[in-house]
């Protein structure tokens, strides 16, 4: 066998395996104060067992960023209920079934930023993608836009929105490898890849994890560089209601 050449280790390259053994044990880091972006399109693609993980955790004073402000008593809902969330971040806080942020609220026990839904998406869109900050004619002439900058471009006037970083990104898919290379099924992808590139850690719960070279390349939606742990949950579903969306 020919010698190594020279500063060549044979030692064997490490093994890259984000899969963590529970939702317990992915969000054991998550402290007080912390911005923890939540996917989900009302209940579809909602990262249920993290978010009861997070409840079981304890961090408080929480920012949460999601596109619904929780429905129901269950996923994001019950993070409210436990009066974990200082602050949320959100297009679409007063469903019929809101109830405990609408508690909550009317009591002053919670912030509310509202955005509009597609300013939400390009604002984590934006950290993802290393934009300071853009222009955009949503919300012009509202309430939305009070305080903020503006600046007519080709005669159309236009509010500054700036990105939205998180700490922490909780998201839903349907398969992962160990590499964190993920696919969505349907719905359920919504606001889970852009949040997957705009956090400092993301946090994934899948149906199964496959083995390497089982996804279809082209098929992966989001690559594993953005990914830092997955916990499959395979007995996680989302409500009967809405399973046909998700």
């Amino acid at each position: 066998m020919p010698a190594p050449r020279s500063g060549r280790s044979l030692s064997p390259e490490p093994v890259i395996d984000k899969t963590v053994p529970t939702p317990g044990a992915a969000l054991a880091d998550v402290f007080d104060g912390a911005t923890v972006m939540i996917g989900g399109f009302g209940s579809a693609g909602m990262p249920s067992a993290l978010i009861d993980a997070l409840i079981a955790q304890g961090a408080r004073d929480l920012t949460v960023v999601n596109n619904n402000a929780g429905n129901a008593d269950f996923g994001l809902a019950l993070l409210l209920k436990a009066k974990r969330v200082r602050k949320i971040i959100c297009s679409f806080p007063r469903q019929v079934d809101s109830w405990h942020f609408d508690t909550l609220y009317r009591a002053g026990k919670i912030e509310l930023e509202l955005v509009a839904q597609g300013n939400l998406a390009e604002r984590i869109r934006a950290a993802g993608a290393g934009i300071g900050a853009f222009f955009t004619p949503t919300g012009y002439g509202t309430l939305l836009a009070e305080g903020k900058e503006t600046r007519v471009i080709e005669g159309r006037p236009c509010v500054l929105e700036y990105p939205i970083h998180a700490d922490f990104a909780l998201i839903a898919a349907l398969r992962a490898d160990r590499w964190g290379n993920l696919v969505y099924r349907k719905t359920a992808r919504n606001f889970g890849p852009i949040m997957a590139s705009a956090a400092k850690c993301t946090i994934v719960q899948v149906l199964e994890v496959v083995p390497l070279g089982a996804l279809d390349p082209e098929a992966i939606v989001t690559p594993g560089i953005f990914v830092h742990r997955v916990v499959a949950v395979a007995d996680a579903q989302p409500p009967a209601r809405s399973r046909a969306t998700a």
